[in-house]
């Protein structure tokens, strides 16, 4: 396999690893919301006058804590994944470039192959003026 196509199927596999990074990201912060409205919406019923938050307490503000702890445990995670996003794109540059370097010397190539062609056409004898 010539190293256009590798290089186009690396290209490829580099574009899909950011794209799963990315759907990752998203994922995280969907996450991390959600444990920040459910932290919020218990917080609310534990000042509400009629909640039974008044008679377990401790075990309200349990759950609020350990609603923060996701939402902190997933944004540091859709932070990590920012940074993946970035190697996966930096990566995806240089492997484009690569190819487009590539692509541009075969090119190159099959133009020059062309035009020897034509020469040696035009230099054989009997070739037609």
């Amino acid at each position: 396999m010539d190293r256009r196509r590798r290089l186009a199927k690396l290209l490829t596999l580099q574009k899909r690893v950011k794209e799963l990074h990315e759907a990752r990201h998203a994922a995280f912060l969907k996450e991390a919301a959600a444990a920040e409205r459910e932290a919020t919406e218990i917080a609310r019923r534990l000042e509400a006058s009629e909640s039974l938050a008044a008679l377990f307490p401790d075990l309200y503000h349990r759950r609020i804590a350990q609603a923060l702890a996701r939402r902190e445990a997933n944004e540091d995670k859709a932070a990590q994944e920012a940074r993946k996003i970035a190697a996966a794109d930096a990566l995806a540059n240089i492997v484009e470039r690569a190819h487009r370097e590539v692509l541009k010397k075969h090119e190159r190539n099959v133009e020059e192959k062309a035009i020897l062609e034509f020469i040696e056409q035009r230099l054989k004898p009997g070739a037609s003026d």
